[in-house]
C-alpha cells in the first residue's frame, strides 16, 4: 500500500478516537436537561467509554485473529459512524445511551487494534505512524468540546462528528480492499505467546499505568467543565479549558514516540507527568476560578502519560502477535480502572454536593500514576518476560 495511504488510514482512524466522546462533556448538562433525566445518568454516560472499551477490547484481538485486523477496524468504524449519526436525533435518553454504546464500541476496536496495525504494516515508518496516531488522538480530544462553540445546540455539537467518521469509513474501504484478511504475522506456536501477561511485571504495570491515566482522561473529559462551572467559571471558559487539555495532548503525542525511541530511561518523564497531574488537580482544589486555563495546561502535561503508554505497547514488544496480545491486555483491563473513576465521581458528587474531597483523592492518584510509570516504562521487551515463563 502507498505510504501516503498508510498515514491517511492512521490519521482518519485516530481523529475519531476521542472527538465523539469528548464532545459530550461540554454539553452533558444540556443533554440531561433536554431529556429531563436524573443527574445520576451523567455518571453512567461518562463511565461508558471505559466500560465498553474493556468489553469490546477483550473481544477485539480474538476477532481480529479470525477475520483480520483491517476488516475488524473497518467494522468498528462503521459502527461508530452509525452511532454518531443517529445519537443527536434519539427521542429518548435510553436510545441516546444505545447510540453512545455504538460510538464507544466502535472506537474501542480501533483503540486496541490500531497500534497492532501500525506494528504490522508500519515497517520503517512505525515511529512516524505512532507519532501521527498519538498526535491526532490528542487533536481529536481537543477538538471534541469545541464543536459546541460553533453550533447552535447540543444536537449539532454531537452530530458534527459524524462527518470525520464518514471520511474514515471511505478511506478504510480502500484499506480493506488492500488487506482483506490480515492475521498478525508470526506462528501461533511462538514460545512467548504461551506466557501469562499477568506474570509479566512490565505488562501489569503498563496496564495499571494505562488504566489510571485513562481514568484521569475520562474524569477530565466528563467532569472538568462541571468542576469549573461549580466554582463559578463561565461556560465558554470551562469548555475552552477542556480543549486546552486536549491541545496539550497533541504536543505530547507528537513528541513522545520519538522520546521513547531515543531515551535511555523514561523514569524522569513519567515522574514529571504524574506530578503534573497531581498539580493540576491541586490547582482546581485551591483556586479553580483564579486560573482555570493554567490548571488545564498543567493537567494537559500530566496527560502526556497517555501517548507514552500507547507508544509503549509496540515499543516494548518485538512480534506483532505479542503486540496484539499486549494491546488486548493493557487496554481492556486498563479501561476497567478507567470506567470506575467517572462513575464513582458521579456518585460521590451526588452525595457530597462538592468536588473538594474528590479532588484530594485525584491528587493522590496522580502521584501514584507517576510511581507506576517507573516500572511500566522500563527498557525491557515483554516478549522476553513471556518466554522466560516456559
Amino acid at each position: 500500500m502507498p505510504v501516503v495511504m498508510l498515514f491517511l488510514a492512521v490519521f482518519t482512524a485516530a481523529i475519531n478516537l476521542r472527538a465523539g466522546m469528548a464532545s459530550v462533556g461540554a454539553v452533558l448538562d444540556e443533554v440531561i436537561a433536554y431529556y429531563d433525566a436524573p443527574a445520576s445518568l451523567a455518571g453512567v454516560i461518562t463511565a461508558m467509554p471505559g466500560a465498553f472499551f474493556c468489553i469490546m477490547g477483550l473481544g477485539a484481538v480474538p476477532l481480529a485473529r479470525r477475520t483480520g485486523i483491517t476488516p475488524t477496524i473497518f467494522g468498528g468504524a462503521v459502527l461508530t459512524l452509525f452511532g454518531l449519526a443517529l445519537r443527536p436525533y434519539a427521542p429518548t435518553i435510553s436510545l441516546f445511551i444505545v447510540c453512545t454504546v455504538g460510538v464507544v464500541a466502535g472506537v474501542a476496536v480501533a483503540n486496541v487494534l490500531l497500534p497492532v496495525w501500525v506494528k504490522q504494516y508500519g515497517g520503517k515508518h512505525m515511529v512516524a505512524l505512532m507519532t501521527v496516531y498519538s498526535g491526532v488522538l490528542g487533536l481529536s480530544a481537543a477538538l471534541g468540546p469545541l464543536s459546541r462553540l460553533i453550533t447552535e445546540n447540543w444536537q449539532g455539537a454531537l452530530g458534527f462528528w459524524a462527518i470525520p467518521s464518514a471520511l474514515q469509513v471511505v478511506v478504510w474501504i480502500y484499506v480493506v480492499a488492500k488487506f482483506r484478511v490480515d492475521i498478525p504475522r508470526g506462528s501461533g506456536t511462538d514460545s512467548e505467546l504461551y506466557g501469562s501477561l499477568w506474570r509479566s511485571p512490565t505488562a501489569v504495570s503498563l496496564m495499571l499505568f494505562f488504566g489510571l491515566q485513562s481514568m484521569n482522561g475520562y474524569v477530565q473529559m466528563g467532569w472538568l467543565p462541571v468542576i469549573l462551572k461549580d466554582a463559578g467559571v463561565d461556560d465558554s471558559t470551562a469548555a475552552t479549558a477542556l480543549s486546552v487539555v486536549g491541545f496539550c495532548g497533541i504536543l505530547g503525542g507528537l513528541t513522545l514516540p520519538t522520546v521513547i525511541a531515543r531515551s535511555r530511561t523514561l523514569t524522569p518523564w513519567v515522574l514529571v507527568f504524574g506530578l503534573a497531574t497531581a498539580g493540576g488537580y491541586l490547582g482546581l482544589l485551591v483556586a479553580p476560578a483564579a486560573a482555570p486555563l493554567l490548571w488545564a495546561v498543567v493537567l494537559g502535561v500530566g496527560g502526556w502519560c497517555f501517548p507514552l503508554a500507547v507508544a509503549l505497547i509496540p515499543a516494548r514488544t518485538r512480534s506483532p502477535l505479542v503486540t496484539a496480545k499486549l494491546s488486548g491486555f493493557v487496554q481492556p483491563y486498563g479501561y476497567v480502572v478507567a470506567a470506575v473513576g467517572p462513575m464513582l465521581i458521579g456518585v460521590a458528587y451526588g452525595i457530597l454536593g462538592s468536588f473538594q474531597a474528590i479532588l484530594i483523592v485525584l491528587i493522590i492518584l496522580g502521584v501514584l500514576l507517576g510511581l507506576l510509570g517507573v516500572t511500566a516504562a522500563r527498557n525491557v521487551y515483554i516478549d522476553d518476560e513471556l518466554a522466560a515463563q516456559r
